[in-house]
């Protein structure tokens, strides 16, 4: 049994790399994963949902926050092709594994960086953020984010959640109206619903 979870800072578990390869959006991808990193044998629903119902312009400033080993900020990065994104993720392991993803995926107008979510994060007006939040980790953790998220975005920029319908989607929905106003579920199946409020001003 893990002792830690995927949000830990640096995993003490063992190594254990594996090649996912997946079409998304149209295009192939192939990532290398990690023990120690999140849903490591294959992309999770909820992450494929994401990716199929974020929209992004050629141009946009995109946010992954909790990136993972980053196939929601690469395919992000094919999409805002002519914009930039910046992929964020507490665990280390879970960074390292993005930069060679990166280059695998041959993304370059994408970077990683290693942070406790919003904590210090020196780039802000993004178009977009994308989440799937660490709902392992409880509302305290993930409600903030939702706030912080807010504080990020542009004027008209839009934030993207996912959850499990039976962890607490619709109180994360309900959460993200009280804070932006108005949330459209925008996307649900096998058992996550997609959810995208908007920053009116």
């Amino acid at each position: 049994m893990m002792s830690q979870h995927y949000f830990t800072q640096n995993p003490d578990v063992k190594h254990n790399y594996q090649e996912i390869e997946t079409e998304l959006r149209g295009r192939r991808y192939a990532f290398i994963t990690d023990a120690g990193v999140f849903s490591r044998n294959r992309i999770d629903r909820g992450s494929e949902l994401m990716i199929e119902a974020m929209e992004i312009q050629p141009n946009d400033k995109v946010l992954d926050m909790g990136c993972g080993y980053g196939p929601i900020g690469i395919v992000a990065a094919d999409l805002a092709r002519e914009g930039q994104v910046v992929m964020v993720d507490i665990n280390q392991r879970a960074v390292d594994l993005v930069k060679d993803n990166l280059r695998r995926n041959y993304t370059s107008n994408a970077e990683v960086i290693q942070n406790d979510g919003f904590n210090n994060l020196s780039e802000t007006d993004f178009d977009v953020i994308l989440m799937n939040p660490p709902f392992r980790a409880g509302k305290k953790v993930v409600y903030p984010m939702v706030e912080k998220a807010r504080e990020y975005l542009k004027s008209g920029g839009s934030l993207y959640t996912v959850c499990m319908t039976r962890q607490g989607a619709k109180s994360l929905a309900k959460h993200m109206g009280e804070v932006f106003g108005e949330v459209d579920e925008v996307k649900k199946g096998s058992g996550y619903r997609v959810y995208r409020a908007t920053k009116v001003q």
